[in-house]
């Protein structure tokens, strides 16, 4: 694992599950087992399968991951959420094992957001828990903003909300390093067609020079399916929609606002901003945690998040 100090000066992005790529070998293989030996259910939404598992009864609880991430990021929520609940956790559009189109340029969270609310209406049973991390964090906040009906309640992993931060320095210097480190190297390797260049230049961009480079098989692996989806983000022109705090005042949902112990300064300012302007929010921290919250110390995550939804 990268240490606190290189944390804070390296990951600077909005979208990336960090951790989810630094996870040691062991810790990688025991989280691929369960969910990877499960067969998984379809569901067509706005015209293409989505894929997804479910374990559990009773009310539906949905898990929406970040970058490179997939429906196999919540192995450590399985267990302890479907012994309550039903448990639904899925992969979004250009992300294992669904189909890749040829063309993820119109990547957008706004995409995915239309996506994630028709799936929830497919699965006849809303209104849901929605949780979501990261760049799925985002998501799950335009689908609580702009489809109130669905939601039960809603659970924030660190969402990169960038337009919150137009107007801080900080966060204007750490997006523009982010770009010229990462973004643009990334993105001309995919344009030379090379893919695993490209996940390359990314990583280390984000993470470090030499990180990518130390990741064991099975977790570059997983990298690689997934692909599709970092070529959108690196060619995307309409990543972020514009995002008020009159917007997120929106959100009427019961909302939980989460936040690593040790994740760069700039999730905690995004999370600074979001618990002022929603109407109804809770504020946790986990402990021993980077930006990678359900990874990197699952059983604190389960347990904070289980006693919140409880509540709604």
């Amino acid at each position: 694992m990268q240490p606190r100090t290189l944390l804070l000066k390296h990951i600077v992005l909005v979208s990336v599950a960090a951790m989810f790529f630094v996870a040691s070998a062991t810790f990688a293989q025991q989280k691929d087992a369960s969910s990877s030996e499960m067969k998984t259910k379809e569901a067509r939404v706005n015209g293409l399968t989505l894929h997804y598992i479910e374990l559990g009864q009773g009310t539906p609880v949905v898990l929406v991951h970040g970058t490179l991430g997939d429906y196999r990021t919540w192995d450590g929520q399985l267990e302890a959420f479907s012994k309550g609940y039903r448990l639904v956790s899925y992969s979004r559009r250009y992300h294992y094992p669904n189909e890749w189109t040829k063309d993820s340029t119109d990547f957008s969270v706004t995409i995915h957001a239309r996506d994630l609310a028709a799936f929830i209406k497919a699965l006849n049973r809303p209104p849901v828990h929605l949780i979501g991390h990261s760049y799925g964090a985002f998501i799950a906040f335009l689908v609580a903003r702009d489809h109130p009906d669905v939601i039960r309640s809603l659970t924030l992993g660190e969402p990169p909300v960038l337009p919150l931060l137009k107007t801080t320095p900080e966060g204007d210097a750490l997006l523009t390093t982010f770009i010229t480190t990462s973004i643009l190297p990334s993105s001309e390797a995919f344009k030379q067609g090379n893919d695993e260049e490209g996940v390359r230049r990314f990583v280390n961009g984000v993470l470090g020079e030499g990180s990518y480079e130390k990741l064991p098989p099975p977790v570059l692996k997983r990298l690689m399916d997934n692909v599709q989806e970092l070529k959108g983000e690196t060619s995307s022109r309409d990543l972020h929609p514009p995002t008020t705090c009159e917007d997120v005042q929106k959100v009427k949902a019961p909302t939980l606002l989460l936040d690593g112990e040790f994740s760069p300064k700039m999730f905690h300012l995004i999370n600074d901003m979001l618990e002022r302007c929603l109407p109804s929010a809770e504020r946790a921290m986990i402990p021993a945690a980077s930006h990678g919250l359900e990874l990197e110390n699952p059983q604190a995550f389960n347990e904070t998040v289980l006693a919140f939804i409880a509540k709604h």
